[in-house]
């Protein structure tokens, strides 16, 4: 008893030390995004040691809740606010409850940078989840890795995401590894495939890293690319680049974008008459984009980093919980926002089952629990994960799913390919 009384006693010590102390790294600015910025970028130390009313651990959570990203953002809130809950029905973090902080981070990259700066400087959380794009991590990531606070990134499958720096981690599956999975699932549905019109967001990192990895898959399958039309993620008519796709006869489509703009443009095609088969990127990969293009999202293949059948205790119990709450099918955008809180939890679950954790100074727990994160095995709704070094995520399972609508549009789900 005494043991426990006193194991208890140094972990809320050390909670008020995190809640109270974060200011130890928190004054973070750059050159290039703020206008109050300093010219040196360098984190100041203002640590203490005042005490806190509240034990509960903060974890940020910065996602796009509001723009055209938020069709995208609402998933991750829903399935963070899940973990948060499940987590704390089990105990927290060894008796500890943690406390999801969210911050929107809107559709663009300075929605980004002030989410992760609040979270850091005035919400003093020990790690942040997001952003929901991978377009936004690239200018808010390197705010926090100069700060040295642990990024997991719920969505940013574009090249050199983890590479941003030594803090920066993702649960989120590159798309190389993810995209070419849809190609072949088209190839496989119709063998007699040959000639592909390719379209892609411009203005959207994910976008540009998707479509490079659609293209060389074209390429490498041995079938013909016969056009490339941009567009802009803000645009709402495509009249003329799917035309100008549409007159060059393809029996593919590939649409690298995100569910409002790429709902649209499914909708256009098919109201111009296009037939054949499309494959949507991991930016159209939620249910939200359903009633953008209602009946005519029937048949359109995602590839998937995340099934609702995969087998597994937290799986069972994450898909019970969405569904109970939702009365659908859980999404891949619910399912990684979910992991990447399950990481944190258990990666302090671990840390601090070393009884070194009210040892360390804010700064040192940090870069502690950022070890942490790396060297873990999680299993988790997306089955079984882990990282590299670098923070890349190791993950063996992927799918594809098509949409099926009813005829009326009304409703649709993911089908899940064998």
């Amino acid at each position: 008893m005494n043991n426990a009384i006193a194991r208890t006693t140094a972990l809320l010590s050390t909670c008020a030390l995190l809640l109270t102390g974060c200011g130890g790294t928190n004054t973070v600015t750059s050159t290039k995004n703020s206008p109050n910025s300093t010219p040196n970028n360098t984190p100041t130390d203002n640590a203490t040691t005042t005490s806190t009313s509240s034990a509960a651990i903060p974890i940020g959570i910065a996602v796009a809740q509001t723009s055209n990203v938020a069709l995208l953002g609402q998933e991750q809130v829903a399935g963070a606010k899940l973990a948060e809950k499940y987590f704390n029905s089990k105990g927290g973090v060894n008796g500890t409850p943690i406390k999801l902080v969210f911050q929107d981070t809107s559709g663009d990259e300075a929605g980004a940078i002030n989410a992760f700066q609040t979270l850091i400087n005035k919400d003093k959380v020990i790690g942040i989840v997001g952003p929901t794009l991978s377009q936004q991590a690239f200018s808010a990531d390197p705010i926090a890795e100069r700060a040295k606070i642990p990024i997991i990134g719920p969505s940013n499958t574009a090249k050199n995401i983890p590479e941003i720096g030594d803090y920066v981690a993702r649960v989120s599956a590159p798309v190389s590894i993810v995209a070419p999975n849809s190609v072949k699932a088209a190839l496989k549905q119709n063998p007699q495939l040959k000639k592909v019109a390719v379209f892609y967001a411009q203005n959207d990192s994910y976008s540009k890293s998707e479509t490079e990895i659609f293209q060389q898959t074209v390429k490498d399958q041995g079938l013909e690319l016969v056009t490339v039309q941009k567009f802009q993620t803000s645009d709402t008519d495509f009249q003329s680049q799917a035309t100008n796709a549409i007159n060059l006869k393809p029996d593919l489509i590939i649409i690298s974008g995100l569910a409002a703009d790429g709902g649209n443009l499914i909708r256009q095609l098919r109201e111009l008459g296009y037939k054949g088969l499309i494959v949507g990127g991991n930016g159209l990969n939620t249910s939200n984009i359903l009633p953008v293009c209602k009946a005519l999202c029937d048949g359109v293949l995602i590839a998937q980093a995340y099934s609702p059948e995969h087998p597994g205790e937290i799986n069972a119990a994450f898909h019970k919980a969405y569904t109970d709450e939702y009365k659908k099918e859980p999404p891949q955008f619910s399912a990684q926002a979910f992991t990447a809180v399950q990481v944190y939890v258990e990666a302090l679950q671990a840390l601090d089952k070393k009884s070194k954790v009210n040892k360390l100074q804010l700064p040192e727990f940090r870069t502690e629990l950022n070890k942490q994160i790396l060297v873990g095995t999680y299993n988790t709704p997306l089955g079984e994960i882990g990282f590299t070094p670098i923070g890349e995520v190791i993950q063996k399972d992927f799918y594809v799913a098509q949409i099926k609508m009813a005829k009326d549009g009304s409703q649709g789900k993911f089908t899940f390919l064998k």
